[in-house]
C-alpha cells in the first residue's frame, strides 16, 4: 500500500516540507529576537539575506502543502478499489478513521499555507518588510501542524488493511445515522436551499459593496460571511446540490463527483468554492495591516484583484453546482 505513487509523493513531500519548516522556524526564532530593520550591522544583513532565501524555499514547500490537499483526496479516491465495500474516497477514509483527521488537518493547512504565501508576497513588495516578524512567528506556530499532518498520514496509510470490509457513502451520508452528515442529509431541501442561497446572496452583495466602498466594516463583514458561506456551501453540497449533480434523489456523497464517471466535476467545483472563500477572507485579514504605510499602498493596489477573484470563484462554484438544478430534467419534487 505504501508503494502507491500518490502515497509515496505525499509522504516524501511532507517530510521535505517539514524539514524546510524546521529550518525556517529556527530562523524565525532568531528573527524574533534579533531583527532590526533600522540596523546596518552584519548580523542584520545576514538575517535579511537568509529571509529572502528561506522565503523562496517556503513558497515551494507551502505550495506543496496546498497541492497535497488535492493529491490526498485524489489518492484516497484512487485506492478505494482496493477495499471491499468502498466505491469512492469515503470508503477509503472509513477503512482507517485516521484518514478523516488527515483530511481535516490538510484542510486547515490548505488555508494557512495559502494565506502565508499571499502575505509573504505582499510583504516582499515593500521596502521595509513590516511583516517579517509576524510571518516567521506564524511559521513557528504552523510547523507542529505540518508535523502532525505527516504523522497522521503515516498512521493512516500504514494502517490500511485491504482485507478489511469498509462502509461507503451509502451508509455515512444517509438520514438514518447519528452524525452531522446524517443531519445534513435529513434536512428539508427547502430549508437547505433557503439557507444556502441567502448566505450566497449576502456574500455577493457584501463582495460587490467592497468593490465600491472602502469601509473597513465591510471587509470584516465579508470575512465573517466568507467563513459562514464556506461551511454552509459544503453542507449544501451534501444536502441537495449533489442530488442534482448525480440526478439521484438519495445520493448525497461529496466525493463521487471527483471521479471520471462525473467528468471530475468536483475538482473545479471545490476549487471555485476555495477561491471564493480565500479571496473573500483576505481583505478582512489585511485590514489591520493598513496601519503600515507601505502595506496600505500595496493592499490598495491588489485588493480589487482579490475581490474580483472571489467573484469569479463564486461564479464557477454556482455555475457548476446549480446548472443541473436550473436546466436539467431532474427535479426534487416532494422533498
Amino acid at each position: 500500500m505504501i508503494l502507491h505513487p500518490g502515497i509515496l509523493a505525499l509522504l516524501s513531500g511532507s517530510v521535505i516540507t517539514l524539514l524546510v519548516m524546521l529550518a525556517a522556524s529556527w530562523l524565525g526564532i532568531k528573527i524574533f529576537f534579533h531583527w532590526d530593520i533600522n540596523s546596518s550591522s552584519e548580523k542584520q544583513l545576514l538575517l535579511e539575506r537568509k529571509t529572502w532565501l528561506v522565503s523562496t524555499l517556503l513558497n515551494y514547500a507551502l505550495g506543496f502543502q496546498i497541492f497535497s490537499a488535492i493529491l490526498f483526496i485524489f489518492t484516497a479516491d484512487d485506492i478505494h478499489r482496493l477495499f471491499v465495500g468502498a466505491m469512492c474516497a469515503t470508503g477509503a477514509l472509513n477503512a482507517n478513521l485516521v484518514g478523516w483527521l488527515v483530511l481535516l488537518t490538510k484542510g486547515i493547512l490548505l488555508f494557512a499555507a495559502t494565506f502565508w504565501v499571499v502575505l509573504n508576497r505582499l510583504d516582499q513588495r515593500t521596502e521595509d518588510c513590516p511583516l517579517v516578524r509576524p510571518k516567521y512567528l506564524a511559521l513557528v506556530l504552523m510547523t507542529p501542524l505540518v508535523a502532525l499532518d505527516l504523522y497522521l498520514q503515516w498512521r493512516y496509510f500504514s494502517g490500511l488493511q485491504p482485507e478489511v470490509i469498509t462502509s461507503c457513502c451509502g451508509s455515512l451520508f444517509s438520514a438514518e445515522g447519528e452524525s452531522v452528515a446524517s443531519d445534513l442529509v435529513g434536512m428539508p431541501v427547502n430549508q437547505a436551499m433557503l439557507l444556502f442561497f441567502s448566505i450566497v446572496g449576502g456574500y455577493l452583495a457584501i463582495l460587490f459593496s467592497c468593490t465600491v466602498f472602502k469601509a473597513a466594516v465591510l471587509r470584516h463583514l465579508l470575512f465573517i460571511t466568507s467563513v459562514l458561506m464556506f461551511f454552509i456551501s459544503i453542507g449544501a453540497v451534501i444536502s441537495f446540490l449533489s442530488l442534482y449533480i448525480y440526478q439521484m434523489p438519495s445520493h448525497h456523497c461529496p466525493f463521487d463527483m471527483l471521479q471520471a464517471n462525473y467528468n471530475y466535476i468536483g475538482y473545479p467545483l471545490y476549487a471555485g468554492l476555495f477561491v471564493a472563500t480565500l479571496y473573500g477572507m483576505l481583505p478582512g485579514i489585511c485590514q489591520p495591516l493598513r496601519k503600515y504605510e507601505s502595506l496600505r499602498q500595496e493592499i490598495d493596489v491588489i485588493e480589487k484583484r482579490w475581490l474580483w477573484s472571489a467573484m469569479a470563484g463564486m461564479l464557477v462554484f454556482l455555475t457548476i453546482s446549480c446548472w443541473q438544478m436550473l436546466f436539467g430534467s431532474f427535479k426534487l419534487l416532494g422533498y
